[in-house]
């Protein structure tokens, strides 16, 4: 049985990780829905103790809070954990430098992450996301600068094209600077285009897929309906949960029918359908560590017990139908048999093997 201690390497790289990461964008109240310092530290200890080592924050999770209380929780015990956090996002209003993906945005905010976490280096520091406005050779010798420095030990990248990040990658390796070697990026049963083309490259890269928000903001665990399609969307995450699933684009007619597919599962397994959610994402073999967000201890043992769902052939099939997505050109036409006929002249491959 997989547990939080049966861990996995990172990527292209000897770092071990557990197979469930914990995410801390909850950790909190600042926003208005996450959890107090109390039940966050419960359930920091909680992940912990299970030997969970893998945690996500970032420079601004309500408003720095999460950085600054995971700094506390994992005093006493910040050698045996990977902290994983990131940079990007704007730390100042009206400040044009105060995010993005350049380097002055990429120095201040680390420094200013040392400092909440209070740690000397941070284990995995992801760009959050792509700016399109930065030359890449600039994004990659800052962080080259920062693992020479001693401040970061590895690189990661998030919520960027699959195109950009394989050009990174291969002018990394070119250049003998520090490799990526996580990619974070959403995935789950009611977001699976990044099937397409993200995880295959990462798995080609070399870089451990991080999927966020595999339960879809929630929507997978089937606390919304259709009555709440029509809540009033605002960019702000403060508010509520409900907000945020609607602003990410996760509270959607298709994503409501998949839930009620998940929800038919697991009545069927006899589980949560959280479980059943989170457990699905964990099959793919591109996957490193899905992260898991919790509100409440309870949440987070529910989805801790994931990791022990086992799945027949024919719930697979059923959740393979209801969230198939079309991988597009030139996957599908690859695919199509004339193709494969003109390419191999009739001759069999087991692409498995």
């Amino acid at each position: 049985m997989t547990t939080l201690d049966t861990y996995r390497l990172l990527g292209r790289s000897g770092l071990r990780v557990s197979p469930l990461a914990l995410g801390t964008m909850t950790f909190g109240t600042d926003w208005g829905w996450g959890s107090d310092k109390d039940e966050s530290r419960r359930i920091f200890d909680a992940y912990v103790e299970r030997g969970g080592n893998f945690i996500d924050t970032a420079n601004q999770y309500t408003d720095g809070t999460s950085e600054t209380l995971v700094g506390e929780f994992a005093s006493g015990r910040r050698e045996q954990l990977v902290l994983a956090t990131k940079y990007t996002l704007a730390r100042r209003p009206g400040d044009p430098n105060s995010g993005g993906n350049h380097r002055k945005s990429m120095v201040q905010s680390v420094e200013a992450s040392l400092r909440r976490l209070n740690t000397d280096y941070i284990d995995l520091l992801y760009l959050h996301a792509w700016d399109f406005t930065t030359p890449v050779e600039e994004v990659l010798r800052g962080l080259d600068d920062l693992v020479r420095s001693g401040k970061v030990l590895y690189a990661g990248i998030s919520d960027t094209p699959a195109w950009q990040v394989s050009r990174m990658q291969a002018i990394a390796d070119l250049r003998g600077w520090a490799p990526l070697i996580a990619l974070q990026i959403e995935y789950s049963l009611a977001e699976r285009t990044v099937e397409r083309d993200l995880i295959p490259m990462a798995r080609e890269m070399g870089l451990g897929v991080i999927p966020w928000s595999p339960l879809a903001s929630g929507v997978l665990t089937g606390k919304y309906s259709r009555a709440d399609l029509a809540q009033e969307v605002s960019a702000d995450p403060s508010g509520t949960r409900k907000n945020v699933a609607a602003a990410n684009g996760s509270l959607t007619e298709r994503a409501l029918d998949i839930a009620d597919v998940v929800k038919q599962v697991a009545s069927d397994l006899g589980v949560p359908p959280s479980q059943v959610a989170l457990a699905w994402t964990t099959l793919n073999p591109g996957v490193t560590a899905p992260i898991v967000g919790a509100r409440t201890l309870r949440q987070l043992e529910d989805n801790l017990a994931a990791l022990e769902v086992r799945f027949s052939e024919s719930h697979l099939a059923t959740l393979e139908e209801a969230s198939r997505v079309d991988l597009g050109f030139p996957h599908e036409f690859l695919n199509r048999p004339m193709p494969r006929q003109v390419m191999l002249g009739g001759v069999k491959l087991d692409l498995a093997r």
